[in-house]
């Protein structure tokens, strides 16, 4: 498991970032940066011009050089700690690949790259931002609070007085603060340097807890729209269920009437005409037993399905309907009919919203049978899917739409109820297939070629 993990391509995304902070020196050096000659400028005529825009240019380039590493260790604890569910990850990764970055670089480079205050600040901060982020905060907006939070932090090894405490160890942030003293501006140089901290920090700080309220207002809202629909689809269905009940009253009324009827006549033609009206009762009595039990099921012919969906949708003027029937009709299936209906009315739905606006609409309807198994398809040639859309589709009150979705929920919950599975293909721009796959188990294919 560990090993299919660490092939996402996410997770190696994450891995590059932190092998392109290891070789950053490699090609992204002090001298490269213009940095060297600032300081023989500096040394030769010291002064603060020269000397505040050396320490700008140096902060920069330390930024610039970190982020890749911070910002790999920082993302890689968090889907870490997301898809194998230890929270701790996220803290426990960047503690241990950041000093691990400082050793690999100090292996090759002749600089000594020194692991001090601002990399304990940074990582403290890494950790205050999971902590405090509750789950809230996504890894993008975290890597947009951490940019700033380490170009504000980097500026902290110019200031003078925090050298006795791990600030700025490196050979130039020495060299650079012991010119700045020496020309008697190492006051101003702190101060400068500690306000600029502040000031980013800050607004990091400010940023980082905008976002995580934004983004709760977001997951509250998002919920919301759930239960509203879950509770409206809840109440119809109840309702639904209420008034099916209450049929089954006159269906017996009528049924005995229609007995008496056929009892007190000699007569043929009306003979007859009890006997429809009775089959007529049954079928209706079996329809609201499927209505009001889901886990009721009889065996139907697809014919007699396909004929039913017909019935109840497939009525639009505007949206050409194709049929396209591989799969032999007398083929039986066990399932509950009127479900299976409303679902696959429900995918129609769904096609009928997504050719919308096309120029030339079509939806198709397929049957066909691959290895044993049923096949029945819902097809069109509208916007299509991302994969970002595919992977959420299922989820309560997802939708493409404006309005919160529940009909692809309910879907997936008849697939399942009829062992069945669902099967989605869409290309954005292309079109979308949903296609029911019954197994063979709840077929019956006696006296039936499979074509």
């Amino acid at each position: 498991m560990a090993l299919r993990l660490f092939v996402k391509q996410s997770i190696l995304i994450k891995i590059l970032l932190i092998i392109i902070g290891i070789t950053m020196p490699l090609w992204l050096g002090a001298d490269e940066a213009g940095l060297y000659q600032l300081m023989d400028e500096l040394r030769e005529d010291p002064e603060g011009d020269t000397l505040m825009w050396t320490a700008f240019l140096l902060v920069m380039l330390n930024t610039i050089r970190a982020l890749p590493h911070y910002l790999g260790a920082l993302l890689l604890g968090d889907e870490l700690g997301h898809r194998l569910n230890r929270p701790w990850l996220k803290v426990v990764v960047p503690f241990a690949i950041i000093p691990l970055v400082y050793l690999s670089i100090n292996a090759y480079s002749p600089l000594n790259y020194h692991f001090g205050g601002p990399a304990l600040l940074l990582l403290i901060s890494i950790s205050l931002l999971h902590i405090l982020g509750k789950g809230r905060l996504r890894p993008l907006l975290k890597s947009f609070v951490l940019a700033q939070i380490l170009f504000g932090i980097q500026w902290l090894d110019t200031v003078t007085f925090l050298s006795p405490y791990g600030f700025g160890g490196g050979p130039i942030s020495s060299e650079l603060k012991s010119i700045a003293l020496t020309i008697e501006y190492g006051f101003t140089l702190s101060l400068y340097s500690t306000m600029l901290c502040a000031i980013f920090v800050i607004n990091a700080v400010i940023l980082a807890v905008y976002l995580t309220v934004s983004e709760q207002k977001w997951k509250i809202s998002r919920d919301l729209d759930i239960a509203r629909g879950e509770v409206i689809a809840s109440r119809s269905g109840r309702e639904v269920l209420h008034l099916v009940h209450d049929l089954k009253t006159p269906l017996a009324f009528i049924e005995g009437l229609n007995s008496l009827i056929a009892m007190k006549s000699e007569d043929k033609d009306i003979k007859e005409y009890t006997n429809k009206i009775s089959g007529a009762i049954d079928s209706t009595s079996d329809m609201v037993s499927e209505i009001l039990y889901q886990e009721k099921k009889n065996w139907c012919s697809l014919k007699q399905l396909i004929e039913y969906i017909r019935a109840n949708k497939l009525s639009d003027n505007d949206i050409r309907f194709r049929f396209e029937f591989e799969a032999d009709e007398a083929i039986e299936l066990y399932i509950n009919k009127i479900r299976i209906t409303r679902a696959v009315v429900n995918l129609i739905d769904n096609a009928c919203d997504a050719v919308e606006g096309n120029m030339h609409p079509m939806v198709s309807v397929r049957t066909k049978v691959t290895n044993g198994e049923l096949c029945l398809g819902v097809i069109d040639n509208g916007k299509g899917m991302t994969e970002s859309e595919k992977k959420k589709i299922h989820q309560p009150g997802f939708s493409t739409k404006s309005h919160p979705g529940v009909g692809l929920t309910f879907v997936s919950d008849v697939v399942q109820e009829h062992k069945a599975r669902l099967e989605i293909d869409s290309e954005p721009g292309i079109g979308t297939a949903f296609w029911i796959v019954f197994p063979e188990e709840v077929l019956r294919l006696e006296h039936i070629d499979n074509r």
